[in-house]
C-alpha cells in the first residue's frame, strides 16, 4: 500500500524490486526507484518460503547484502544531506518488512 504524497515526505524512494502491481506510474510520486537496494531475489524467495521462522535470519542476511552492495553505497551518497527520506514499499505487514531493515541500516551509516 502506498500512502498519498505529503509535503513532509521529503525525498521519496520506491524501495521495491518490482513495480507495484496495478499501480500506474503517473499515480505514484517518487524521486528515485531504489530497486538495487532491495533484498536479492534468492534472499527474498528464501524468506517468503517460511516468513514466520526466518525473519531474524532474513534481517541478518539482508544487512550483509547491504554492507557489500556498491548500489547501496551510491544510494547513501545520493540521500546524504536530505533532511527527510521516505521509503515506499508494498507490504502486507508493517512489523516485518525489508524497508524496516533498510531504514535501520541507513540511520546507522548516515549518523
Amino acid at each position: 500500500m502506498y500512502d498519498a504524497e505529503e509535503k513532509s515526505d521529503g525525498f521519496r524512494v520506491l524501495a521495491d524490486k518490482l513495480w507495484p502491481r496495478g499501480m500506474k506510474k503517473e499515480n505514484l510520486h517518487y524521486d528515485l526507484w531504489g530497486k538495487d537496494i532491495t533484498p536479492s531475489t534468492p534472499l527474498r524467495e528464501w524468506y517468503h518460503q517460511d516468513k514466520e521462522n526466518r525473519w531474524e535470519e532474513f534481517k541478518r542476511k539482508y544487512v550483509e547484502e547491504l554492507e557489500k552492495s556498491p548500489s547501496v553505497k551510491e544510494f547513501v551518497i545520493k540521500i546524504k544531506g536530505k533532511q527527510t527520506v521516505t521509503l515506499l514499499i508494498a507490504s502486507k505487514t508493517a512489523a516485518e518488512n525489508h524497508a524496516l531493515v533498510l531504514q535501520q541500516y541507513l540511520e546507522k551509516v548516515l549518523h
